[in-house]
């Protein structure tokens, strides 16, 4: 990586031009080809140094207004099986696991996004339905503090 690509880089970080060549806007900033940006976006990812590229919508903006992490307690053996279940719903953004502690028995945890509160609750009752798990708690977050990537 030289110091072309952390322009390049740094360009990319702030975001992505709204136009239907956003890789030509980028190239006539930086004085280079569309075909220049391309490449060595490419020779980039094929290097391991951009790991992913990717577009966030301001969900809020688009009247996503509550969030749920849904904490589950799930039999050891049926983690993999439920966490499966839970993740072929669209409406799942983050499925994991964690480790429990005495006062916290939940293992595995679903992120829902909707318009409402009540459309979590939804939600997560089909969640249990289809997997069978009764035992959790819906954690609604209350406030969002910061929203960034990681910069250069």
């Amino acid at each position: 990586m030289d110091d072309s690509d952390l322009q390049l880089l740094k360009l990319a970080q702030s975001g992505v031009p709204i136009t239907s060549q956003p890789y030509l806007a980028w190239a006539k900033e930086l004085g280079w080809s569309e075909e220049e940006v391309i490449r060595r976006l490419s020779d980039l990812e094929k290097e391991g140094i951009i790991r992913r590229f990717a577009a966030t919508i301001g969900h809020r903006a688009l009247g996503i207004l509550a969030n749920a992490m849904i904490a589950w307690q799930v039999p050891a053996g049926d983690v993999e099986a439920t966490g499966s279940i839970f993740a072929s719903f669209e409406e799942v953004t983050h499925c994991y696991e964690r480790l429990t502690v005495p006062e916290w028995p939940y293992n595995l945890y679903t992120m829902v996004h909707s318009r409402s509160r009540d459309d979590c609750i939804k939600i997560t009752l089909r969640l249990s339905q289809a997997s069978g798990m009764n035992e959790y708690r819906i954690l609604f977050s209350e406030k969002e503090y910061k929203k960034t990537s990681a910069r250069i």
